[in-house]
Formats: structure tokens, sequence, C-alpha cells
């Protein structure tokens, strides 16, 4: 049965401008996915995946194997022609055999194309972003956070768990001043003493949170008996479900939602809805950063005023190169929509061939 749509997968990498160093690895450069999904009138709508393989998920080749067969699906096809066209949903059958950044790219590339089919007005809010700093020598990571500062930065987002953590933080601190936040993401590099001696030694310069200090939520529950640092969940909190158990074992006062780790918008809402939250960047590529746009807008609207907190939304800076014509742009620390209908990103095509895998 014909939808009367077809799917493009199209693996490309973007370089950074500098390696990309976390306590899980280095990257020089971001591999990811790109969906476009057209329809029998030309609209097209975009989606993406970021494969997070040094987390230990899936890679590069399974997302694009789970895509290139959604788009043969028996079950998407019925689904799609039971619906009026595209409601961006994603029927149970082929949602249950796709992962969570193939998932998040095939909703995200339903919503473009019903958006420049239906109109949609309601996105247009910038959102406040934090600086992102790559783990380095403390005199190397303070020089980059003057340089973010200097281009209207107030929230630094700190890669620990790489070297002299402690030495680090005191160098940004006297970088940016007293005035400026700063929060850390260790990866989960820490076992909990580690965590706890870390933690007490620069709790008095001024910590915001710590994202996924330890491994697991029990860990994380220990350690907030021992921190008056905000505990921020990451790779412990996926699902709903992984919200609820932070929440009765009094472990994570919030976290970040990343959208191809939820799954996708709708997914990454729930999430966001339960806890105290930030959206956060997979060091996404222009279409996952617009979406993930979407949600730190929604996140800061007036329902969730006295909880707003800056959004790792600015990486688009980490980048050398980009594969959009038309993308958000970050302003300052201000990221706005991307021009045009739907998600507004449009592709530079020469770029994107040269980017291919």
């Amino acid at each position: 049965m014909s939808t009367g749509l077809t799917f493009e997968v199209v693996p490309y990498a973007l370089p950074f401008r500098e390696p990309y160093v976390t306590a899980r690895g280095t990257l020089t450069r971001r591999e990811m996915v790109l969906l476009r999904i057209r329809d029998d009138e030309g609209r097209e709508g975009l989606g993406e995946a970021v494969p997070l393989s040094l987390r230990g998920g899936v890679g590069i080749a399974d997302v694009v194997r789970e895509l290139e067969e959604a788009g043969t699906s028996p079950s998407f096809a019925d689904a799609i022609a039971i619906r009026s066209a595209n409601e961006g949903e994603v029927p149970r059958e082929v949602a249950d055999g796709l992962s969570m950044p193939a998932l998040c790219a095939l909703t995200t590339a339903l919503i473009d194309l019903r958006e420049k089919r239906d109109g949609d007005t309601a996105w247009h809010a910038p959102v406040k972003c934090n600086a992102t700093l790559v783990g380095g020598e403390p005199e190397a990571v303070a020089a980059e956070a003057s340089r973010w500062a200097e281009d209207g930065f107030e929230t630094f987002k700190l890669k620990v768990g790489t070297g002299d953590d402690v030495a680090q933080v005191r160098a940004v601190r006297e970088a940016v001043g007293e005035a400026a936040r700063i929060r850390l993401d260790a990866n989960a590099a820490w076992s909990l003493e580690e965590a706890a001696e870390i933690l007490a030694a620069v709790e008095p310069l001024g910590i915001e949170l710590v994202e996924q200090p330890v491994a697991t939520i029990a860990e994380a529950s220990e350690l907030a008996k021992r921190t008056k640092i905000w505990l921020a969940g990451d790779e412990s909190i996926v699902t709903l479900e992984d919200a609820e158990e932070a929440i009765r074992a009094d472990s994570f006062s919030v976290t970040g939602v990343k959208l191809s780790k939820v799954g996708g918008f709708e997914l990454g809402r729930e999430v966001a809805g339960r806890m105290r939250s930030y959206v956060a960047s997979a060091l996404d590529g222009p279409v996952g950063i617009a979406i993930s746009r979407r949600l730190a807008e929604w996140l800061d609207s007036p329902r969730f005023a006295e909880e707003r907190l800056a959004h790792g939304l600015a990486t688009q800076r980490l980048f050398a190169e980009t594969i959009a014509a038309t993308e958000c742009k970050l302003e300052g620390d201000l990221l706005h929509e991307a021009p045009g209908p739907g998600l507004g990103v449009t592709i530079d095509e020469d770029s994107l061939e040269h980017h291919r895998l």
C-alpha cells in the first residue's frame, strides 16, 4: 500500500572546531542521520537522529537500517492511509522496532511535514542557552569560557571527569566572575566517594548543578544526602518511568532532556512535564536543534516560569561546518527559531553531499 510518502535516509558527519573531550571519550566529528520524508505534493519533512554510541547505544548503521525499514513498513503505510496525512504519530508496531534516535528522527520529520501542510504559528520566543565547554587544562577551559562570556553567555557547563576537576572549576569561576552560573557534567565518570569529595571541594565556588555525577539513580540518592548541589540526571533518565523512579528515590532534582535519547518531542515533553528540566543537545545537527528548541520554549512558557534554566542548545558553535542553508540562529545566548514554515530548516545540498558518509 502506498502512503504517498517517500523516505530518504542520509548518514552524514560534521567536524568539530576542536576535539570534543568528555569523560566518555573524545570526538573529532559527530555522525548523524538526516531523514527526509516527501509527500506527493512535494512538501518535505526533515528529521534527524544522533546515535549515542559513546553511551553504548545503537550505531549509525543500525539507525539507517531502522529508518529505511520504517519507510517500507506495511504498518506505517496502513497508519498513514487511515489518518489524514501525517499526524506526527508513529504506529506502535513501527515505534516498538525503533531505537530512540530513529524514533526521534521519524517523529520530527512528521511534525515538520504536518506543519508545512497545515501551518503552526506557536513557536516564536527565543530560549536562553548555556555555554558548553569541553574538558581540558584549566587555563584553556577558562580562556574558552571567557570567549563565550564576551558573547553574552551567563551559564557555563563544564565537562569534568577528565583531569583536575577542582582546578578547572576554580579557573572558570575566576574567569567568568561571581554572578555567572556554573554547571558540571561528569557523564557518570565518578564513583560515589569521588563525587562526594569533589562536590564538597567545589561547593564553595558556587555550582548550579552537576549532571550525571554517578551512574545510577540509587547512587544519586545517596549522593544527594551528602551535597547541597543539585544533581541532574542524563544517562539515568530516559523514560517517564525513570523520572518517576528518580523522584521516589529523592535522587536527581532536575534532568537534562535530549530528544535523540528519549525518542522525540512528545516523549521528551512527558519527561520534562514530570521533573524540573532543561533541554540539552546530543550534539545535534540543525534539525535536531530546531525541534529541541521547541521543547525548550515549551518549558519556558508561563506554566514553568519559576523553574527556568538555561538550555544546552548552543552547541552549533562547536561545529566547524553545517549542512543547513537556514537554521536556528544564536544571538548572544538566545537561540531563535529558524525562519520559514515548519521547523524552518532548509538544507544546503552541496554541503550535505560533501558531508555524506
